[in-house]
């Protein structure tokens, strides 16, 4: 079985509203969390001095998911979180990574804004509004080594931060991210394909982790039909970012890459183009359990 993880969360300020630190034994990584209101007691903490990685956080209806962030990096985190307080206005959160033993480098930090950015963009989760890819050909500025283990602090970050309800990096991959040479219960799970669609047809597929469904690349959707609603609204998005793309029929469109949605509801609306109940609309794929039938053998058989 895969290997647990303990992390270690401090709620600074006694709430989970408040300044939060997060980490994980043995890992380097040190992280930060907290609102925007408690910035000034983030500015405070050693660790805002340090060279790392920022996250800013925002709410935005009508970006992808909801949320819109920009990731940046610098020598001291805190002049840079300054200056983004009185020219930023989106953003209501910041997550600040630095290192607990203080061996990270400009250059570390250049790589990893490089490589965050690319993560969110991939996930597709959220507007990312860097106007740039941070620094081209960042893999030049760093020894083997430290391309390594800057690998390695990426990957327990996107173990901590989804535990910050941070879930802008998460993707299908990272989901089910394991050992190789071993099959664990989570990819059992991801395993099980669900369809949707109407009179027997199965118009798409997808796969569920964590309670969030990946809709795989080729499904087919319905273009919207129904009343109009958030999930009219997210269609409309995934058309304009390219994530479905026009059939040959016009009223269909086919899914261009895997792409994951917060319920199952959101998923089978966007390809049935109306409002849906997704528990009731999914089935196992080659049965007739639906979606919430399978959710309760699940918890039997947990």
């Amino acid at each position: 079985m895969r290997a647990g993880k303990s992390v270690r969360l401090f709620l600074a300020e006694g709430s989970m509203g408040g300044l939060v630190t997060a980490e994980i034994m043995n890992w380097t990584g040190h992280i930060l969390a907290v609102g925007r209101s408690g910035l000034r007691e983030l500015l405070k903490r050693p660790e805002a001095t340090r060279t790392g990685v920022y996250i800013l956080i925002g709410e935005d209806a009508d970006s992808l998911g909801g949320r819109k962030i920009y990731i940046g990096e610098g020598d001291d985190i805190s002049t840079r979180l300054k200056d983004h307080e009185s020219k930023k206005d989106f953003w209501d959160r910041v997550i600040v990574l630095t290192s607990k033993d203080s061996n990270l480098t400009k250059a570390h930090g250049r790589y990893l804004e490089a490589r965050f950015i690319s993560l969110a963009r991939t996930a597709k989760r959220s507007e990312v509004t860097n106007a740039n890819s941070g620094t081209t050909g960042i893999d030049n500025l760093l020894p083997e080594a430290d391309l390594s283990d800057m690998e390695y602090y990426i990957e327990q970050a996107q173990i901590v931060l989804p535990v910050l309800q941070v879930d802008v990096f998460r993707s299908s991959d990272t989901l089910v991210e394991a050992n190789p040479t071993e099959k664990t219960a989570l990819e059992d799970v991801s395993d099980v394909v669900f369809v949707t669609g109407l009179k027997g047809q199965a118009w798409a597929r997808a796969h569920e982790i964590d309670g969030e469904f990946t809709v795989m690349e080729g499904s087919r959707a319905k273009r919207w039909a129904g009343t109009v609603t958030a999930y009219r609204a997210l269609q409309e998005k995934l058309i304009n970012d390219g994530t479905l793309h026009a059939d040959t029929d016009p009223n269909w469109l086919r899914f261009t890459h895997d792409q994951v949605f917060s319920s199952a509801s959101a998923a089978s609306a966007t390809i049935l183009g109306r409002n849906s109940n997704g528990k009731l609309e999914w089935k196992v794929e080659g049965t007739t359990t639906n979606y919430a039938e399978w959710l309760a053998q699940q918890a039997e058989t947990g």
